[in-house]
C-alpha cells in the first residue's frame, strides 16, 4: 500500500463516507430508482464516461484478467465480464461491494472475483489491464504517482483511470471545501492535470505515459479520464 500519511488518512474518510454514510445514496444512484434532477446529471455523466473508459480497451476481453479498482455498485465489472474479462472487483467499502455481488447475473459469476479492501494490495496479483472509475479522485497527487508506480510493474496494458480535472468550478469547490473541518465533510475531489500527474509519477521512478483521454461535462458531473501506459 502507498504508506504516506496523506494517503492513509484520506483512505479512511473515503470508506467512512462510502461505507457508513452515503451507501444508500449510491446504491439509488447506480439503479434505475428516481433520483432528482442534480443527481440524474451525475447518473448520466457517469454512464457517458463508463463507456468512454471501457472504450479505451479491446472490445473483446475473453481470457483478459481485469482489475475494477474501486468497483462500487458494480456497473463497470458487469460491463467487463459480460466482454469476456476474468475480473477482480475491489472497493474500499464492503457494503458496496455486497450489493455489487447481489446485482451481478448468474451467468456472469463465474467470470468475477469480489474483494473489499485496498485496491492497490500487491495480494490482488497480476493484470492485463486496470479501469479505476471515480476511486482515486479524493487522493493528492504524490499518492497518485506512487499509486501508479506500485501497479506499474502488475499490469501488462493499460491503466484507464479518472480525476477532477482543473477547471475553474471544481477549483473554486474544492478551495471552498478545504474551509470545513476534515472531520466534518464527505471526501472533496482534489483537481489535477495530466501533466502533473505525469510530474509526480516520475519522481517515483516509474516509467510510462499518462495523456488524457475525454472529458465529461454533464450538470454536477465532472470528470477527466486518463491512461497511463508503461
Amino acid at each position: 500500500m502507498v504508506a504516506t500519511p496523506t494517503y492513509g488518512a484520506t483512505r479512511a474518510r473515503v470508506e467512512e463516507y462510502f461505507d457508513r454514510t452515503a451507501t444508500k445514496t449510491w446504491e439509488r444512484l447506480t439503479s434505475d430508482a428516481p433520483v432528482s434532477r442534480v443527481r440524474q446529471t451525475v447518473r448520466e455523466g457517469r454512464d457517458q464516461m463508463r463507456a468512454i473508459m471501457l472504450g479505451q480497451l479491446p472490445e473483446d476481453l475473453t481470457g483478459l484478467r481485469i482489475l475494477d479498482a474501486g468497483c462500487g455498485a458494480g456497473q463497470m465489472t458487469a460491463e467487463l465480464a459480460a466482454r469476456g474479462a476474468y475480473v477482480v472487483a475491489i472497493d474500499i467499502s464492503p457494503s458496496l461491494v455486497e450489493i455489487a455481488k447481489k446485482r451481478l447475473p448468474e451467468t456472469l459469476q463465474s467470470q468475477v472475483e469480489f474483494r473489499a479492501g485496498d485496491m492497490l494490495s500487491p495480494d490482488l496479483g497480476s493484470f492485463d489491464h486496470v479501469i479505476a472509475m471515480d476511486s482515486m479522485i479524493y487522493y493528492e497527487a504524490q499518492d497518485l504517482g506512487r499509486a501508479l508506480a506500485q501497479l506499474c510493474p502488475r499490469v501488462s496494458g493499460k491503466v484507464v483511470f479518472t480525476v477532477a480535472p482543473r477547471t475553474a468550478f471544481l477549483m473554486a469547490f474544492w478551495g471552498l471545501g478545504k474551509l470545513f473541518p476534515r472531520s466534518d465533510r464527505s471526501p472533496v475531489m482534489i483537481p489535477h492535470t495530466a501533466k502533473y500527474l505525469r510530474h509526480h509519477t516520475s519522481q517515483t521512478g516509474a516509467t510510462g505515459s499518462i495523456s488524457e483521454v475525454a472529458r465529461v461535462s454533464r450538470g454536477f458531473y465532472i470528470s477527466s479520464c486518463l491512461e497511463y501506459v508503461k
